[in-house]
């Protein structure tokens, strides 16, 4: 939401950006389940866990093209090739796009921990309602996504910003170098800076700027 003001109305690589209420909760979505693609190649993440077989395939390839855990996925060329590689899909298929804004969807629910840890069919359940509703929300909202392809790439990028902030680094420029960015200089993952101050302030961060983004007054009907 924080590109928003930057992109509305404006013209980029050939791409017109006109983002309505419907785009701008599209985008947070898109982002937010794009932000847990890097963890791809880690076998406990919450991405790799999220839809089975399938994820736990793409986390062992991933983690075997990659170079491991916190490497290749975490660059800036897998950024761009990941935003590059949706773009391609919008423009084949519009309906590809959906299946794939569904899938990142249930990703980022499931990131945000929604539904049940004492049982994991409902939980299951839970998350595709909710993700089913929603895509279907937007679907009928006539959501245009022509821009997927950016916030995909800017959802990988925020994951890297919070990756450089912990202990570990980040190797923003694998394979050309292995310098990793914030090394031994962040706190721990999962820590007490990061509960306690980061989420926190991530989650104010973003109340702030959808109370400042959106045109509520617009959105609530006329009495």
């Amino acid at each position: 939401m924080a590109v928003v003001p930057f992109l509305d109305g404006q013209e980029y690589f050939g791409i017109h950006f006109d983002l309505g209420p419907g785009e701008i909760v599209a985008g947070s979505l898109v982002c937010a389940g794009s932000a847990l693609i890097p963890d791809l190649d880690a076998k406990s993440s919450t991405i790799t866990n999220t839809y089975g077989i399938f994820t736990r395939g793409l986390s062992a390839l991933f983690n075997w093209m990659f170079d491991g855990h916190r490497n290749g996925t975490h660059s800036l060329l897998f950024a761009g090739l990941m935003g590059a590689l949706t773009q391609a899909l919008a423009l084949w298929s519009p309906m590809a796009v959906q299946i794939f804004v569904f899938l990142l969807l249930g990703i980022a629910f499931n990131g945000l921990g929604l539904g049940s840890d004492k049982n994991s069919v409902a939980s299951a359940v839970i998350n595709a309602m909710a993700t089913g509703a929603v895509t279907l929300a937007l679907f009928t909202a006539g959501v245009d996504y022509t821009w997927i392809g950016l916030a995909v790439a800017f959802g990988c990028l925020l994951h890297f910003g919070g990756d450089m902030a912990t202990e570990l680094g980040v190797p923003l420029m694998w394979p050309v170098s292995k310098y990793r960015v914030g090394q031994n200089i962040g706190f721990t993952t999962d820590g007490k800076v990061e509960r306690n101050l980061v989420t926190p302030a991530l989650t104010i961060s973003i109340v702030l700027l959808t109370l400042y983004l959106f045109p509520w007054p617009e959105l609530l009907p006329e009495v």
